[in-house]
Order: C-alpha cells, then sequence, then structure tokens
C-alpha cells in the first residue's frame, strides 16, 4: 500500500514544487489538461489522473503550443524549417527552363555570324530582330499577331466545347460508344490538309472555313481524352456516389468530372497546341493575313528572316497559351481534384 501510494502520489503531482517529478515535468514543458478537477481516477487500484473536463488523461500531455517539446513538429527535431530541394525553387526553375533557349541563341548567333553557314540559309538574330521591327514600324506584325491569335482562340474554344459534350457522351454512354466511336475513329486519321480543299469550297476563301479547320483540330483531342478519362473512372467512387442518390447529372458533376479533371486540363493543352498547328495548315493555303500568310508570303519573296520570325512568333505564342492553360489546371485540379 504504501509503494502504490508513493507511486501514485509521484504521477498526480503535476503542479509547481510537488516533487522532483513535477518539477521536471514542469522544466519540460509538461502540463496537465485536467487540473480543474480533483477526482483521481484509479486503474487496478493506481491513482494515475485526474478526470478534467476532457475526461480521462491518464497521463499529462505536452502543451500544443510548444512544437518541439517531443522533437517532432513543423519545424522538424532540430526546430529548424526542412530546407527546400535546389529544383523546387523558383529562381531554379526559371533560370534552367531559360538555359537551353540561350544556348541555342548563341549557337546560332556563332553559326551565323562566323561563316559557317551561309546567311541565305541562316540569318542572323540581328537580322530576324530587324526584320521584326520593320514589319511592327509598318503595322503589320501587330496585325498578324492578333488575327491568328483570335483564330486560334476561336476555334479551340468552339472544338473543345464539342469535343468535351461528345467525349462525355462516348465515354458514359454505351450506346453512344457504338455508335460514335467507329466514324470519329475513322474521321480523326483525316490529315489537316486534306480538309482545307472541301471547307475552301464549301465555305470560301474567309474566316469561317479557318475557325472550322482549327475547331477540327482542337475536336479529337478533347473527346479522345475526356472519353477514355470518364470511361476509365474509378467504380468505387461511382458506387459511393449512387449511394448517396447521385444520378445522371448531378453524378456527372459531383463524381465523374472532379475524378477526370487532370485529364481534361490535359487535353485542353494538347487541343490548344493542335489549334497552332491547324492555324498553319489554313494560313498557309488560304489566307491574306497572319502569321501563316507571313511564311507564305516570306518563302515567295526569299525572305528567310521573316520566315524564321514568323516561326519563332508561332513558338512563343504557343508557350504562353500553354502557360496560361497551365495556370487554370493549377487551380482546376486545387479545386475538384
Amino acid at each position: 500500500m504504501t509503494a502504490d501510494a508513493s507511486r501514485g502520489d509521484a504521477l498526480t503531482s503535476t503542479g509547481p514544487g510537488t516533487g522532483r517529478a513535477g518539477a521536471g515535468l514542469g522544466r519540460a514543458g509538461v502540463t496537465s489538461v485536467d487540473r480543474q478537477s480533483n477526482a483521481p481516477v484509479a486503474d487496478r487500484g493506481l491513482a494515475v489522473a485526474a478526470a478534467g473536463p476532457l475526461g480521462v488523461s491518464g497521463i499529462d500531455r505536452r502543451e500544443a503550443s510548444d512544437p518541439r517539446a517531443d522533437g517532432v513538429g513543423p519545424a522538424g527535431p532540430s526546430g529548424v524549417a526542412p530546407r527546400r530541394r535546389l529544383v523546387d525553387r523558383r529562381w531554379f526553375r526559371i533560370a534552367g527552363g531559360a538555359l537551353l533557349p540561350l544556348v541555342l541563341l548563341v549557337a546560332w548567333q556563332l553559326a551565323s555570324t562566323s561563316g559557317a553557314v551561309p546567311v541565305s540559309m541562316l540569318p542572323s538574330p540581328e537580322m530576324v530582330w530587324t526584320a521584326g521591327v520593320d514589319l511592327a514600324e509598318r503595322g503589320l506584325l501587330g496585325l498578324y499577331i492578333a488575327i491568328s491569335t483570335q483564330r486560334v482562340f476561336i476555334g479551340f474554344a468552339v472544338g473543345a466545347a464539342l469535343g468535351l459534350v461528345v467525349g462525355a457522351v462516348v465515354g458514359l454512354s454505351k450506346l453512344g460508344d457504338i455508335l460514335l466511336s467507329p466514324t470519329l475513329g475513322a474521321i480523326r486519321a483525316v490529315p489537316s490538309l486534306a480538309w482545307v480543299p472541301l471547307l475552301i469550297l464549301w465555305l470560301k476563301i474567309g474566316e469561317e472555313s479557318k475557325v472550322v479547320l482549327i475547331a477540327i483540330g482542337a475536336f479529337f483531342p478533347v473527346y479522345t481524352i475526356v472519353a477514355a478519362a470518364l470511361r476509365h473512372v474509378d467504380r468505387q467512387l461511382l458506387e459511393a456516389g449512387r449511394a448517396f442518390g447521385l444520378r445522371g447529372v448531378r453524378l456527372l458533376s459531383v463524381v465523374q468530372l472532379p475524378a477526370a479533371v487532370p485529364s481534361v486540363v490535359s487535353a485542353l493543352r494538347l487541343a490548344l497546341a493542335q489549334s497552332w498547328l491547324f492555324l498553319v495548315a489554313a494560313e498557309l493555303i488560304a489566307s491574306s493575313m497572319g502569321l501563316g500568310f507571313l511564311l507564305v508570303d516570306s518563302g515567295n519573296n526569299g525572305r528567310i528572316d521573316r520566315i524564321f520570325l514568323a516561326i519563332i512568333l508561332l513558338a512563343v505564342l504557343g508557350k504562353l497559351t500553354d502557360a496560361v492553360v497551365g495556370l487554370f489546371e493549377r487551380w482546376a485540379v486545387r479545386k475538384w481534384a
């Protein structure tokens, strides 16, 4: 009895000045959450703690305000925040992404100015810059960029919207899959340039033919990826949604689409890249303005510096629009996925 009592006294004395055990725990940042009650709790005849407002504590707990008390917490075992890896730092990602273009630019400058490649085949970066400045001063460069970008955005919006709808029908309905998949699979195999003569005959040389061709290019990546993503949604998620009474459109909007968000955004990025490819196909053959027209006109006039300028502008615009969709991807995945 005396041994158990002494052990119980040692465990229940947690206030300051009640003994060496209590003082040691106090110095270690330990406090009792049950000090407001004096009713001891017995376990096998041994008083182990007091029952406080939060119930039986068993033993005194460390203060929540001191994450370093147990050596593990947000700051880590040593109390110092873990260092971020170099590849995770924003400045390193920006510098790493710009490294290869800078190397290519330097190699291009050396090759064109050293005489290793004739200027008629590889103009220097300065010549390309001068050609761009000349077109900008004449008011043509900005006009060509604006027209091409407008065509891409309109065609991409139309094609991506149709691709989402048809992809959802094919991915969610077996009947839709049976009826539509074979025909759309055959149409998808048609090269982009094969559509140009037909669209010119149907829609003439105007904005409609170009926008329709771009929409065709944007439609198929979205349709294909969305249909496959919805077709392979986890069945356990579907069963859980149906258990909560979700059916039809509600099941699609609450369960299936959020599960397919990463695939849908990847489809949009691929469709946007396809839109720029189909834009050039449209403007190469039937256009009087735009970057594709600049390519054709420069080729006919032997202006290789303008050809390089148009290619570089297409690459930069494609990358910028892809970066915009990438920002949307981060937001969509964080919100729905």
